[in-house]
């Protein structure tokens, strides 16, 4: 779609470059959602693709992903067989409601900070100990998790002017145990929930989206009971949270994510 209202296009190559943040002002990484429907407030585009990010980095410690990576980078990333949580990546990239040619331009940042309950860069990188580096205007930095950065649906941390620059992700994070489990009203739908669980020793974590207008994560120090989960879902998910829209009702997305994290634990369990 055309924005008839955007009337300049700057293409900073490094951060001093980047110009003051007015109103009006929009970052441009893969512009999937920006270029979908009119955006009649926007007067000019700050495009990041010359910042030249690379898009993946392995360090001794942590993956580095890019915000401007696209999915289909993340996707092709050749994992090493020690990484047995690596999986999660192919299974969240597919849980999306794109096409492979959306996948070559949209960004792990771009879904990041759409901050949809149904985002699915979000559940991987909250389920995976994701730290969001967010450069401030004044040239300074801060560092948010995942799971902290997403605040409801399309809403986060983000102030007018801030930038998510990179999300790291322990490389300890990727050696975990982990399963999956997505489900939506229709087969190619958007998810209705999202739920990730690691197991690392007997360290039991359960990363909750999809159902929720913001992740939802709650650990355990050891694996627990079927009723013990229960309990904690009902407690630390309250009505309050269940996202409400056309991809599924509250009482079905919450009966949905009793019913996947149930199977979840029973898979790190060995049950199943």
């Amino acid at each position: 779609m055309d924005l008839n209202t955007v009337t300049s296009v700057t293409r900073p190559q490094t951060r001093a470059e980047l110009p003051t943040w007015k109103a009006g002002d929009a970052w441009l990484a893969g512009g999937t959602w920006l270029f979908s429907e009119p955006q009649a407030h926007l007067a000019r585009l700050i495009d990041l693709n010359d910042l030249g990010w690379p898009a993946l980095t392995v360090t001794d410690s942590h993956l580095r992903i890019a915000a401007t990576c696209t999915v289909a980078q993340l996707d092709a990333l050749a994992c090493p067989p020690d990484w047995i949580a690596a999986p999660l990546i192919n299974q969240c990239c597919r849980a999306f409601l794109a096409s492979f040619k959306i996948w070559k331009t949209a960004t792990v940042g771009g879904n990041i900070c759409m901050s949809l309950p149904a985002g699915p860069m979000i559940a991987l990188t909250g389920a995976l100990d994701g730290i969001c580096t967010i450069w401030n205007p004044d040239g300074s930095e801060r560092r948010v998790r995942v799971v902290d950065f997403v605040t409801g649906n399309l809403a986060n941390v983000l102030a007018p002017g801030e930038l998510l620059r990179q999300i790291d992700i322990p490389l300890a994070a990727l050696r975990r145990r982990a399963a999956f489990r997505q489900i939506a009203l229709t087969p190619v739908g958007r998810s209705g929930a999202l739920l990730i669980g690691t197991l690392d020793g007997e360290r039991f974590a359960l990363t909750v989206t999809g159902s929720t207008v913001r992740p939802v994560q709650l650990a355990f120090t050891t694996l627990p009971s079927a009723d013990e989960l229960h309990a904690a879902i009902i407690e630390g998910i309250p009505d309050a949270l269940i996202h409400d829209d056309v991809h599924g009702k509250p009482e079905w997305r919450k009966h949905m994510t009793l019913r996947l994290a149930e199977q979840i634990r029973a898979e790190l369990q060995g049950d199943s």
